[in-house]
């Protein structure tokens, strides 16, 4: 007697094996023990380090920011939360400020319009409005603003590499110069085998917003930008995949590229680790951002 095997729908894979390998919470023990990391450790920088809060970044959609001042004329780095695009916020991710600032470099954590009432398309625009905020809105607030440096983990890599995608910043009005480093953390660079999860009952991804959406099919012939990438040792198969796929293409392209090993990481705590102002991202961020400042070129 014949049994029905599932057919692949991606890379060899049914639809069952896609839900368990992009399923982020079954990854861990208790998603609900991360996230309470989460939010103690942004309650602590919160009540420990000065913000200028709920900065409006984008008129259109009223979207904030909370920018954590390290004083003088600091470089800035915007952090861009994860939660597959329909969770987090800047409350729950102020974590992000706690390394950086104790290297004197200014952090700013965004909000952006999650799903079902924004689609991908008004999410990218968001943290691009972001970038052109602090770009010509920085030196006002104490920065320098000459390069705007960004990192996001899982939906905030992905979202952290459309900011690397080429045309935006035209469109914007930006210089080609306006992005310095990009931190992109377990990173969902290529938005195809998602369609076939329960991430498309929220996100309605289809053939046309995948193409234009998916970083690794958008990477630039010219960028001033450098890619950090990063994945926790203790992720999916997938997810590492993709991370280290779309820093090979970046590095193919001619680009300038840096893989930091976590190997003792998983989905939620390699993010949660910039909040140790000696921890390998945070290290790695500011060799970069001081190379930058130095007039080094990638």
């Amino acid at each position: 007697m014949s049994m029905d095997v599932p057919s692949p729908l991606h890379r060899g894979m049914d639809r069952a094996t896609l839900e368990h390998e992009y399923n982020a919470r079954e990854s861990v023990a208790s998603f609900d023990a991360e996230y309470a990391r989460y939010v103690a450790e942004s309650e602590r920088v919160k009540q420990s380090l000065a913000a200028a809060r709920d900065i409006v970044y984008d008129v259109r959609s009223g979207e904030r920011l909370d920018l954590y001042r390290a004083g003088g004329s600091s470089p800035v780095f915007l952090w861009i939360h994860g939660g597959y695009w329909r969770g987090g916020s800047k409350e729950d991710n102020a974590f992000a400020a706690g390394g950086l600032t104790a290297h004197g470099i200014s952090v700013a954590v965004m909000n952006y319009t999650l799903a079902p009432e924004a689609g991908i398309d008004e999410m990218v625009r968001q943290v691009r409005s972001a970038v052109a905020w602090l770009k010509r809105n920085g030196a006002k607030h104490g920065l320098d603003a000459h390069r705007i440096h960004v990192g996001g983990s899982s939906a905030g890599g992905h979202l952290a590499g459309m900011l690397l995608a080429g045309g935006w910043l035209e469109t914007f009005g930006l210089p080609e110069d306006t992005l310095g480093t990009v931190l992109a953390l377990s990173g969902l660079h290529e938005l195809e085998p998602l369609q076939h999860t329960q991430v498309n009952s929220w996100m309605h991804f289809d053939a046309a917003s995948i193409a234009e959406n998916s970083p690794i099919r958008l990477i630039p012939e010219r960028t001033g930008a450098r890619l950090i990438a990063s994945v926790g040792g203790r992720e999916t198969g997938e997810f590492i995949r993709q991370t280290l796929d779309y820093a090979a293409a970046w590095q193919r392209a001619g680009h300038a590229t840096q893989v930091i090993d976590m190997p003792s990481h998983n989905h939620f705590d390699i993010a949660l680790s910039l909040c140790e102002p000696d921890g390998a991202l945070v290290e790695a961020l500011c060799a970069s951002i001081a190379r930058d400042a130095e007039g080094e070129t990638f």
